[in-house]
């Protein structure tokens, strides 16, 4: 069985564990911690990273951050993971969705001022794939309105947009490092990105359930004490070792994810000339990952024969999100506004095809090879 994915791996990460553990520290903000959080802010020009057990929990942390509260609203899009919407919910926010775009997957950034109330507090964009939403838009959108711009980049490490990090554009970020993504922590980890200064010392306080503990053990107030929200934010140390073993290696796993991306796009060319598939697209401008390659089929009937083919042959393509909206949490927690025209319909036709960094050539050919025979 060829799987969807494998975890990416580089080597260097049990030699690192090792030593995160011959520290003594294996708790929160120890050495590889502190390594990957600078990485990051210099790599990526961010004011203040700190790492965090999940893109969830640095979502979770964004809602604090910005004093989300019961009866405010938020607007995203309906396709997107369930913790986009959850980390606000919880705070007791109504989710207000709008559609996509056919061509990004990504919110459709025409759709937003629509959509907003009196009650709206912020906006979050989801860049789907590694692809950036149309931030320009959407930060003008969010001034106009003295809105939040809150950027779910769980998918976009090391994709731009105009030359700008993804995570960086927004007042917050939020990376994941879950072992799907690009680049792991382990199995769950993420990053908060602080890129409004301002909120830089909150973050601190409610990263560490809102206490001032990190003031203290740099010295900076003698006893530490509960000052704020927040909860356990933390990634602890051997996951930051686990990370920064392929933080080193950023550049290579890049490289490789995007050969092997383009590769699909080359040898499933002619079949979406053909128009027996839809192939990814990337704006002009726009720099991404390679975090996923899908296509897009005729509908939910042919995704499903599809998927059951390339199974019975030893591959697992997989579809990705249903949408939010039509999900009985959806319905109870939130609203779609406006015309869902490509929600529903463009996420029954996506189907996700194998890729990860340690893909073999020969796994795959074998994926393309056995694409063209379902539709030969």
């Amino acid at each position: 069985m060829i799987p969807f994915n494998k975890p990416p791996v580089v080597g260097t990460e049990l030699a690192y564990m090792k030593q995160a553990m011959d520290s003594g520290k294996l708790c929160g903000d120890g050495g590889f911690t502190k390594r990957c959080e600078e990485w990051m802010e210099k790599r990526f020009d961010c004011p203040k990273v700190q790492l965090t057990p999940s893109c969830t929990a640095s979502l979770e942390m964004a809602a604090i951050l910005i004093n989300i509260k019961p009866g405010d609203e938020v607007i995203m899009p309906s396709f997107t993971f369930v913790s986009t919407s959850n980390a606000f919910v919880l705070r007791g926010a109504t989710i207000v969705f709008v559609d996509i775009r056919p061509d990004t997957m990504n919110i459709d950034e025409t759709k937003i001022e629509a959509a907003i109330t009196e009650r709206t507090r912020a906006i979050v964009p989801v860049h789907y794939a590694g692809v950036a939403c149309e931030m320009d838009t959407i930060m003008a959108i969010a001034e106009k309105h003295n809105l939040f711009v809150i950027e779910d980049a769980a998918q976009g490490v090391m994709s731009t947009y105009k030359g700008r990090a993804l995570g960086t554009i927004g007042h917050i970020g939020a990376y994941s490092f879950h072992e799907t993504k690009n680049y792991s922590s382990g199995g769950e980890g993420g990053a908060t990105l602080v890129n409004d200064k301002s909120l830089i010392n909150r973050a601190e306080v409610i990263r560490e359930k809102g206490t001032n503990r990190s003031q203290f053990f740099r010295g900076q107030v003698d006893k530490y004490t509960w000052r704020d929200i927040g909860s356990s934010y933390l990634m602890s140390d051997l996951q930051a070792a686990y990370l920064w073993a392929q933080l080193e290696e950023a550049e290579k796993i890049n490289e490789r994810r995007l050969l092997l991306w383009q590769r699909y796009y080359d040898a499933l060319t002619p079949l979406a000339q053909a128009g027996k598939l839809a192939l990814p697209i990337v704006p002009e401008g726009l720099k991404h990952n390679a975090h996923m390659f899908y296509i897009k089929l005729k509908d939910v009937e042919q995704r499903t024969e599809f998927n059951d083919y390339m199974k019975s042959h030893g591959i697992l393509t997989v579809f990705h999100y249903v949408a939010l909206h039509t999900s009985p949490a959806g319905e109870e927690f939130g609203r779609f506004d406006g015309e869902d025209r490509y929600t529903t319909s463009e996420s029954d036709r996506l189907v996700r095809l194998p890729m990860f960094y340690n893909m073999t050539d020969e796994e795959q050919q074998t994926v393309i090879d056995t694409i063209k025979a379902f539709f030969a």
